[in-house]
């Protein structure tokens, strides 16, 4: 994935859920939890030439056929703001450079969001969306972490306050500080890099707390 920025987007629905340390309200009002065993627990799904989302294969899958493109679904327009998101990842994609991970504080249905992902070559990146602009990368990097464990993995995102912060299997990564978008909508996202239909993974077990201030 490395430098290059995603010309295209495709919003395919909504999305909500996740899981870190509880407080109080998280445990009177618990957010909701998605392990995908229903088609009709709310997540946006659809196929055209250039992506598509479905319930399948024990998951939400994601498959981008257009090189360099990022698809995205989310379950609802439900705003969060200071959250952990936790998702399980099985891998098939045949690119190395494809990029998966999770989407949080999109700002109602638009293009502006933050999206923190992965490659199974073991590159991850902070990006910043944002409408009628070029995709922004705040930070990125490689992890032996993610390239160990490319064909199945758990993100997790702390999307915080001003801050963002990075794990794969329970091991933090990286962290960034950002605070153009302090609350929003929450998802999941994979795309390609150059190579086409390069991006195929499946998510599943998503689930969001409250982080602790």
């Amino acid at each position: 994935m490395k430098t290059k920025i995603f010309a295209s987007v495709m919003v395919l629905a909504l999305a909500t859920l996740a899981c870190a340390t509880p407080d109080l309200s998280s445990i009177t009002n618990p957010l909701p939890k998605d392990d995908f065993s229903s088609s009709s627990s709310g997540w946006g799904t659809g196929t055209d030439s250039q992506s598509s989302v479905e319930y399948a294969n024990g998951g939400l899958q994601m498959i981008v056929q257009q090189p360099f493109y990022v698809s995205w679904s989310t379950p609802d327009t439900t705003s969060y703001e200071n959250i952990h998101i936790e998702v399980n990842v099985k891998n098939q994609s045949t690119d190395q450079q494809a990029l998966f991970g999770i989407v949080c504080n999109e700002q109602g249905t638009t293009n502006s969001f933050y999206y923190v992902g992965v490659s199974p070559e073991g590159h991850y990146a902070f990006i910043k969306s944002a409408v009628a602009q070029d995709d922004v990368f705040l930070k990125e990097g490689d992890s032996a972490v993610i390239s160990g464990s490319a064909s199945s993995m758990q993100l997790g995102l702390d999307c915080g306050p001003g801050a963002l912060t990075l794990y794969v299997n329970g091991q933090q990564i990286d962290s960034v500080s950002d605070s153009t978008y302090t609350s929003g909508v929450v998802g999941v996202f994979a795309a390609t890099d150059d190579q086409e239909s390069g991006a195929n993974v499946v998510f599943d077990d998503f689930a969001m707390t409250k982080l602790v201030k």
